[in-house]
């Protein structure tokens, strides 16, 4: 399933663990962590989740390979969550989640992190929200998340560009909290996690749920406007173009696409 789960001291860790394919999420991985996460919600002996992938990637986001056989065949079988069951999970995760960005964090795995209450990277990490290089929109709630998180113009750059972000660009926007080297990134993050894993289940999940209660509204209506503008926008001759392009090992050019795409 590529998901390793081990649990100490009321922390449990989750590793994504495709390495091959840089942590990309496939309908199997979604679903092991959407399971993982709703899991952990209802465990007692669960204080803390811990977000963290194996080798070089912390999550190369979606499987382009699944997303462009998802795209363009109507028996592809999806998983029993999927991406947006791994989201709904997130959404409601009633604990705290920290995320320790190991490597390159792409899609979902850069956008996963305006679901972190605490966010650990690695010097030799780099994230990247992809969207406009896929002729896509962007994803979970990221519209809003971003903006909320990171400042209006910051959150543009990021998810107008398709550009690499450093570890240290994503510091300074507030992006991630703190920024490890590499030996250092999971101890550094486990410490964190451990000292509130120490604290009080139900005070952890009254403070979460009295920060994110406000906004939990918004999020659904932003999710909403992503959704409708992803399914618009997914098999369009952009993203065709993209996915095709990746797929054939070039990169895509939109140059020569219909007139407003």
């Amino acid at each position: 399933m590529g998901l390793l789960i081990h649990d100490e001291n009321r922390v449990r860790t989750l590793t994504l663990d495709r390495p091959d394919a840089l942590n990309a999420f496939n309908e199997a991985l979604y679903d092991a962590t959407a399971k993982a996460l709703l899991d952990a919600a209802t465990d007692p002996g669960v204080a803390v989740v811990l977000l963290t992938g194996n080798g070089r990637a912390f999550s190369a986001g979606t499987d382009l390979l699944e997303m462009h056989e998802l795209a363009t065949n109507p028996e592809f079988e999806r998983g029993e969550h999927g991406f947006l069951g791994l989201l709904d999970a997130l959404v409601a995760f009633p604990k705290p989640l920290i995320c320790a960005v190991n490597g390159v964090g792409l899609g979902i795995g850069a956008t996963i992190l305006g679901y972190a209450d605490l966010a650990f990277m690695s010097t030799a990490a780099k994230l990247k929200c992809p969207f406009t290089s896929l002729g896509v929109a962007p994803e979970a709630a990221s519209s809003l998340l971003f903006p909320r998180l990171i400042g209006q113009q910051n959150a543009a750059w990021v998810l107008l560009s398709a550009e690499w972000i450093s570890a240290a660009e994503a510091h300074e926007m507030g992006l991630v909290w703190k920024v490890c080297e590499p030996d250092d990134l999971l101890p550094e993050a486990r410490r964190h996690a451990e000292l509130l894993a120490a604290r009080p289940i139900s005070s952890l999940m009254a403070v979460k749920r009295t920060m994110l209660e406000p906004i939990r509204a918004e999020i659904a209506a932003a999710r909403a406007r992503e959704n409708a503008s992803f399914a618009e926008l997914m098999g369009s001759p952009a993203n065709l173009e993209a996915l095709t392009a990746f797929a054939e090992g070039r990169q895509p050019d939109f140059t020569n696409l219909p007139e407003g795409w």
